[in-house]
């Protein structure tokens, strides 16, 4: 835990950075700092390891003071990503990654599977340790900015506008990596952005500041139903508050509750059948008691050719959402990251629906007019990209055609417990 008792930075000429802060926020969470220019954002974070010293008040990690650790110690505890990257232009890869392992005197071996490890998580070879920073994009060398906070396996990660010269693209794509690596591996990050859209996809919790006071401290769904003033308004933009009024919502609400599923101990065969049957080109597969295993698609049965194999030999895991998963993050899942639909599932990881980009983009067009009188949003009759007459899809005639006559009959077409398919 962190926590800020009566904080305040006063420079010289009675500057106010940061006025009476008080905040506290658990481990694991991922926090926002945001504000204007001046607003005391990256004043706060850089208070956490005593970058800068409080003029009043005190930090506290875990219950201790900080003021009373050694600086030093501190800072190697603490992870830090600043916006211009900071790599040594000298060193090589290896060495900007394992620059604070090398300090806590970790052994050699510990520290080239600590770097191997991290490279290979962004999606770049082993051959890029023996690089300079020169060599690689400004994209690569954030990401490189990044891993290089986690090499060290710090609990607390620092983050100071890490994104904010890159390309839309590139920003996006970083912007899930941290999110990811930041739940995978329990860490707490602080955040300093002055982007609303970033702080809103990203955090756990944020503390919009301005002129050096904390105005609000929330999760994103507060605040964007409950602003604390006219200031967090205008920031926020009447854009983002209206579209909050649906996109908070679960998906359970809009979810299509029929989906096409078939048990695992079905054939390749009887997937097809079914597939055919319903018009559709995948096929959730489950156990017995209806929880999700994966999921299987005509183009690889038809690459495999016309065998009657196994499910499971074929089945390919899947993202899947809980059923209380709101549907701001169903949109980012579908529409940022594509992924043509996502399986909705209860505590017990039992697969109660299908969220479609149909659905989706309904509530976008009620989030887009503010229908405030719209009780509940109308799921269209559309699941797993169905085509939308009758027709087969061109490409999958063939395969339908040759795989007629082996077609097992349809009393022999399993399905999952519980799972209504009508």
């Amino acid at each position: 835990m962190i926590e800020f008792e009566n904080v305040s930075k006063v420079y010289p000429g009675n500057q106010v950075a940061a006025k009476d802060i008080n905040m506290s926020f658990e481990r694991g969470q991922f926090i926002v700092f945001i504000g204007t220019s001046g607003s005391g954002k990256t004043t706060c974070m850089r208070m956490i390891n005593r970058m800068i010293e409080p003029t009043n008040g005190r930090i506290l990690i875990d219950g201790k003071d900080i003021a009373k650790m050694d600086a030093v110690e501190l800072r190697r505890r603490i992870g830090y990503v600043i916006q211009q990257i900071g790599l040594m232009p000298h060193m090589t890869i290896y060495d900007n990654i394992t620059m604070v392992p090398k300090l806590l005197k970790w052994d050699k071996d510990k520290q080239r599977e600590t770097a191997l490890r991290l490279l290979e998580r962004v999606g770049m070879p082993e051959s890029y340790l023996d690089r300079y920073p020169s060599e690689l994009s400004g994209g690569q060398q954030q990401r490189i900015g990044v891993i290089r906070a986690l090499a060290a396996d710090q609990n607390i990660i620092l983050m100071d506008e890490p994104f904010g010269a890159l390309d839309p693209i590139t920003r996006d794509s970083l912007q899930t990596l941290i999110k990811q690596m930041q739940q995978e591996m329990g860490k707490t990050v602080i955040f300093v952005t002055h982007d609303m859209d970033e702080a809103l996809s990203l955090a756990d919790r944020i503390a919009i500041l301005d002129k050096g006071e904390l105005i609000q401290f929330d999760t994103p769904d507060n605040i964007l139903l409950n602003p604390a003033n006219k200031f967090v308004e205008d920031f926020l933009g009447e854009d983002r508050m209206n579209q909050a009024r649906s996109t908070t919502q679960t998906v359970d609400q809009i979810m299509y509750r029929y989906p096409v599923t078939i048990n695992k101990n079905q054939s390749t065969l009887q997937a097809l059948s079914k597939m055919r049957e319903h018009r559709v080109d995948s096929i959730f597969v489950t156990d017995d008691d209806g929880v999700l295993l994966g999921v299987v698609d005509v183009f690889d049965i038809d690459q495999r050719g016309r065998h009657n194999e196994p499910l499971t030999d074929l089945m390919k895991t899947c993202v899947y959402v809980p059923e209380n998963t709101k549907i701001r993050d169903a949109i980012y899942s579908i529409m940022k990251l594509g992924y043509r639909n996502l399986p909705v599932v209860d505590a017990e990881y039992r697969i109660t629906g299908i969220m479609t980009r149909a659905a989706v983009v309904e509530s976008i067009y009620n989030s887009v007019w503010n229908e405030e009188e719209t009780a509940e949003i109308v799921v269209p009759d559309v699941v797993q990209t169905t085509p939308t007459d009758d027709s087969v899809p061109p490409e999958l005639q063939q395969v339908l055609e040759e795989t007629e006559s082996q077609e097992p009959a349809a009393d022999q077409v399993a399905v999952t417990a519980g799972g209504d398919l009508k």
